[in-house]
Order: structure tokens, then C-alpha cells, then sequence
């Protein structure tokens, strides 16, 4: 079995953070080693990762803070989460690694379901899952906040962009895909909070989103704010720490 390293950039994550990493030391896989890279989090996020005997490093946006969070990694292989996800399935690192190493993959995602919303939240994110298998390999989608990568290709495309501020996933993906096979994995999940769709708007959040689609396939990578996207989040309800 190949090695494995988690990477989660944070800021002000202390509501969610515990959640993922609770649902990290069930898994029957554990990884080598857990990386938080932290952008200057003003609440407790550093304090729970180490708590949890997480490994934090300085971090940055999300596209910054994954490749400070791959520098420190060694392993063969990296797994990107985000601090709002939640791995429900006991056994879905070693599904996906097996999965992974079975098909070959250079860089894989899965399908992604609400953690919490409503019923539209699940139809958008199964609309969303739909929509991205049908393009394949052809025009690779990875959302960030789930992504499977040998640490080798993530090396040899010299990591996220970081001039890229909005779906620099998207462009990760099709950079990744040009000299290592894609694919998507089967048979697991992650699951995602709609947080962002709250604060943001269910319908303002999908035209955004259609609209990045649009600009990358006539006009390339975003590098400008644009789509003014923002990076943090604050505390909601109290965390729960580990006794």
C-alpha cells in the first residue's frame, strides 16, 4: 500500500475542523500524517489540530496553503480535504487508495453529497456529480476540497497556481490531466457543508459557478477577484473538543 499524507488548508475552522478529524481517526487506513496549513487562523483551529496530533504549518489561500501543505508531505501519495468535510465511511480512504492503485489513477476525486441543507442541496450536488462525469478526462473537474494525487504529478505541474484565485481546482485538474490519468472513484462519497450556499445565496452560488465555467473554456484560468471570492470562515456554534 502506498503511502498517504492528508492536507487540509484552514482558516478560523475551529467549528468544523473537529468533525473531519474525527472522521479521519476512524478510518481503518490511517495515514503517516495529517498537515493543517493555516493562514493565520485568529480562533482555536491550530489548537485543535494539534489536539487531534494534526501537523500545522503556515498556510495561505487554498491554492497556497495545499502546496505549503505538499511541501512538508512525504508520501507517494497526497489527499486534499477541506476542513468542512466529513468522511462517513469508515473504510473510504482504503476504498479510494485501492480503487486507485487498481485503475492506475494519477489524480482522482469522488462524488460529493450536503452534509447538512435541504432537498435542493442534493439535487444541485447530484446535478453537480452528474455533470462532471460526463466530462471525464475529457475536461477534468476536481472540487478542492476532495482531491487524490501522487505527490509525484502534484511536483511535476509544480503544484496549485497560485496566481490562479478562483477554481484553481478546475485548473489543477486539467494541468494534472495533460501528463497523468484522471478519474473519478466509485463506491465512495465525501460529504460537504453547504455553508458557503447559506451565506452566499443557492442560486447566486450556482450562477457563479456557470459563469467560471464559462470563462475558463473561452478565456482561461481566473486570476483576477472577479467572482469575489473570499477564504475563512467564523465560528457558528461552539466546537467540540476531544477529551
Amino acid at each position: 500500500m502506498p503511502s498517504l499524507i492528508i492536507v487540509i488548508p484552514t482558516k478560523n475552522e475551529e467549528e468544523f475542523l473537529p468533525l473531519l478529524l474525527r472522521s479521519i481517526r476512524k478510518q481503518t487506513l490511517q495515514p503517516e500524517a495529517v498537515i493543517v496549513a493555516d493562514a493565520g487562523s485568529t480562533d482555536a483551529t491550530r489548537e485543535i489540530a494539534k489536539l487531534f496530533g494534526a501537523r500545522v504549518v503556515e498556510g495561505g489561500l487554498p491554492g497556497p496553503g495545499r502546496n505549503k501543505g505538499a511541501t512538508a508531505a512525504q508520501s507517494d501519495l497526497i489527499f486534499f480535504f477541506d476542513a468542512d468535510v466529513e468522511l462517513r465511511d469508515s473504510n473510504f480512504l482504503q476504498r479510494a487508495i485501492e480503487q486507485f492503485e487498481r485503475c492506475g489513477l494519477d489524480m482522482a476525486t469522488t462524488d460529493v453529497m450536503p452534509l447538512d441543507g435541504n432537498k435542493y442541496d442534493v439535487f444541485s450536488h447530484q446535478a453537480y456529480n452528474t455533470y462532471v462525469r460526463l466530462w471525464g478526462g475529457l475536461h477534468p473537474h476536481v472540487p478542492g476540497f476532495c482531491i487524490l494525487v501522487r505527490k509525484s504529478l502534484h511536483d511535476e505541474i509544480g503544484g496549485f497556481d497560485e496566481t490562479v484565485l478562483f477554481c484553481e481546482d478546475h485548473d489543477y485538474a486539467l494541468r494534472g490531466k495533460r501528463i497523468g490519468k484522471f478519474g473519478f472513484l466509485s463506491g465512495v462519497k465525501v460529504y460537504v457543508s453547504t455553508r458557503r450556499q447559506e451565506r452566499d445565496g443557492r442560486f447566486n452560488m450556482a450562477a457563479k459557478y456557470i459563469l467560471a465555467e464559462l470563462h475558463i473554456m473561452t478565456l482561461g484560468p481566473i486570476r483576477t477577484n472577479v467572482f469575489n471570492y473570499t477564504f475563512g470562515h467564523t465560528k457558528k456554534e461552539k466546537y467540540g473538543r476531544e477529551k
